[in-house]
């Protein structure tokens, strides 16, 4: 974890696909992942958290939200809920003063997270002119490893990505579906 706790930039595997790894609010290394995928500033980054009690810290959780997450956790969902000033601007939704969170259900992130002892800043590893996110870390190693500090290799993963819940206006609001189960919001 010592990479990421120096500003490098990692590729590792989540229990949806793989992802760009960095430590919160590193500005460079941010400045690297919309190089390196060509995104914008608008682009939406997550915190990955190891379990409940690091969201709180990041993000206003209302009740029925707190018990909606805790039933969907850990799991491939990212919940989209209001930043707290703990949140580097640079990193919350412009507009909305949001910040995307999740606790992954992966054993290798989670002891990633226990090891660093603060949540990771995410990125699906999603590259220009790709539909996919890369999901084999040989392929990862051709095509971005000079770009990246290191790749936490874990195998192949999946190619769908999380299901994005908004949870910031007071209801659930299906952003994304991907992974995790929505039939209780259909």
């Amino acid at each position: 974890m010592d990479i990421i706790r120096e500003g490098g930039l990692i590729a590792y595997p989540t229990d949806s696909s793989y992802a760009f790894g960095c430590h919160i609010g590193d500005r460079k290394a941010i400045e690297r992942i919309h190089r390196i995928r060509r995104t914008d500033k608008r682009h939406n980054f997550t915190l990955v958290c190891e379990d409940l009690s690091e969201i709180s810290v990041y993000a206003r959780v209302d009740n029925w939200a707190y018990r909606l997450i805790k039933s969907l956790t850990p799991g491939p969902y990212t919940f989209v809920l209001p930043a707290t000033r703990e949140v580097p601007k640079r990193l919350q939704n412009a507009k909305r003063r949001t910040i995307g969170l999740r606790v992954p259900d992966h054993p290798l992130v989670r002891a990633m997270l226990k090891e660093l002892g603060e949540p990771i800043m995410s990125s699906t590893l999603l590259l220009p002119g790709d539909t996919m996110p890369l999901t084999d870390p040989l392929e990862i190693e051709e095509r971005i490893g000079h770009q990246i500090e290191a790749i936490i290799d874990a195998g192949p993963a999946g190619i769908e990505p999380t299901t994005v819940l908004d949870l910031s206006k007071g209801s659930v609001e299906i952003l994304r579906v991907g992974l995790g189960d929505i039939s209780q919001f259909a």
